[in-house]
């Protein structure tokens, strides 16, 4: 169709430019696509759309840096789209455009992106692939107001206002990896993540150490080893399919709504049977937690990562609810420096979110010996239980079976004015077990007996004393005294936590006037 004005040659230069800059950054290089495919990696438009419904997208600053050469969006997508029907923010690297280093524009771009959230209060979904920052941008990015440590003051600005996931496909470096750190959850792809401040190449410049990038940083270390990784996956689809996920159990902001899903039944019925009544044997609570939320509802966090504590949350009669769990199958349910710090976390998501919180105890206590002295257990331990002082959101104490001396604190226990506190005919609560017990306070006694009258009477001594013990913490004792709120079967559990999590949705949020709580971390 012909057209009644003649064309400008100055726009039509435009149009072919624009067009031009447009088509770099649609899809990598023959040489780049290769590359991505030998990683087992995704290219980042193909990320992105595997994470947003279909259509949702629209994209920011598309043409950043087009007069340079080479560098298509400066290296980052961002912009907004839907997930599940739901507005959420994107900031993805491109690990094609200069391994995906950030130059100044790229720092550019995360910050109105990250600007963009807090002003909208809308969930930040970070696909990271990213080498760290340009040294020939360095003046740019690095050190102004806008430069790359605004997206972390961002960053700190947003936590507890919005849910943040990332993705790790490929390396997160230098100060980079503090970008992961900030979120709510980090996701790791086997074989390719890796976090890490100095590169295996400085170490060995810098303090003489020879490590492999996979031991330095890699995603299985960081999710077994030093816990900066959550959830450990195959690929890129796993991952994104993980956080797809994991939004599905918190709100869009810190005070929105939960989600709300068509309830189901457990996967099996918890009953008597799943639970050994000796204190001493040893059972998966996994079996637990399942005969407790919905079938196939548990996301379970950092399961790699202190596994004597199990975190994650599930969804009762399709409702979200956070669990912390001991798990006397790992290090016999014992706490330690890490199980406090992964606790910790956790717990304070879940207040962050309004997410109830159900602990289920099974805990001879916090660890002793010089080695978890030295490593901070006081610490660490007061940070879990200040973590669960100062949750508002509904908390409900279960003991299982043993919840003995500061366990019982840092898993909910009465002082801690939880909702309710409800015991297990199996359940014992006491300063300590009976046999460290008795060895503790007649330890003498016992050395004098036996020297006495023999081991006979040594034995007899002991059972006489642990009886009086067991006797002093009976469970029905404890229930007369309000110690517990209530006792009841296996069986009975779901139904007694549902019927007490309607009733405690009123619950006050108040927990101190102050500026701000200074956690013993």
């Amino acid at each position: 169709m012909s057209t009644p004005y003649p064309l400008d040659p100055k726009v039509e230069d435009v149009r072919r430019r624009i067009a031009e800059a447009h088509e770099a950054s649609e899809r990598p290089s023959e040489k780049a696509a290769a590359k991505l495919e030998s990683q087992n990696k995704l290219y980042v438009r193909d990320r992105i759309a595997l994470l947003v419904d279909e259509g949702s997208f629209v994209e920011d600053g598309r043409y950043a840096n087009a007069l340079a050469q080479g560098l298509p969006a400066d290296g980052v997508v961002t912009g907004r789209g839907l997930v599940d029907e739901r507005p959420v923010i994107v900031i993805a690297n491109d690990p094609t455009v200069k391994a995906g280093s950030w130059g100044a524009r790229t720092v550019e771009k995360i910050v109105r992106a990250t600007e963009m959230a807090l002003r909208e209060e809308l969930p930040v979904f970070w696909l990271v692939d990213s080498a760290g920052a340009r040294i020939t941008d360095q003046v740019e990015m690095f050190p102004g107001r806008r430069g790359a440590g605004h997206i972390f003051h961002n960053q700190v600005a947003l936590s507890g206002k919005v849910p943040q996931v990332c993705c790790l496909f490929g390396p997160s470096a230098a100060g980079g990896a503090y970008i992961p750190s900030f979120t709510d959850l980090v996701i790791m792809v086997e074989g390719n993540a890796s976090m890490y401040l100095g590169s295996p190449r400085m170490a060995e410049m810098v303090v003489g150490e020879k490590v492999s990038l996979e031991d330095m940083g890699g995603a299985r270390m960081h999710c077994t080893v030093s816990g900066v990784g959550d959830v450990l996956v195959a690929d890129d689809a796993e991952a994104i399919e993980t956080a797809r996920i994991w939004l599905s159990y918190l709100p869009l902001n810190w005070h929105s709504e939960l989600p709300s899903y068509a309830p189901e039944p457990p996967a099996a019925q918890l009953t008597h049977e799943t639970i050994p009544e000796r204190e001493s044997q040893p059972f998966d609570v996994h079996d637990v937690i399942d005969g407790l939320v919905d079938d196939d509802s548990f996301f379970e966090v950092k399961s790699l990562f202190a596994p004597e504590l199990v975190v994650g949350l599930g969804r009762m009669a399709g409702e979200t609810v956070g669990i912390v769990a001991n798990n006397s199958m790992a290090k016999g349910g014992v706490l330690f420096t890490d199980s406090a710090d992964k606790a910790s976390r956790f717990i304070w998501l879940c207040d962050a979110y309004s997410i109830p919180l159900i602990y289920l105890a099974d805990v001879p206590g916090f660890m002793i010996g010089s080695e978890v002295e030295r490593g901070g257990i006081i610490r660490h331990g007061a940070k879990m239980v200040s973590a669960v002082s100062s949750a508002t959101v509904p908390q409900f104490c279960v003991v299982i079976r043993k919840a003995y001396g500061a366990g019982l604190y840092a898993m909910g226990g009465p002082g801690f004015a939880p909702d309710a506190t409800i015991a297990l005919p199996t359940a014992r609560i006491a300063v300590m077990g009976p046999e460290a017990a008795v060895n503790a306070v007649y330890a003498n006694k016992i050395a004098q007996v036996e020297a006495e009258h023999g081991a006979a009477a040594r034995d007899e001594f002991i059972a006489k004393a642990r009886a009086e013990y067991e006797e002093d913490v009976d469970l029905e004792r404890l229930a007369a005294d309000l110690v517990l709120d209530q006792v009841i079967e296996p069986e009975g559990l779901r139904n007694e936590l549902l019927t007490r999590l309607r009733h405690a949705r009123g619950r006050e949020r108040t927990f101190s006037t102050r500026r701000r709580d200074i956690p013993p971390v």
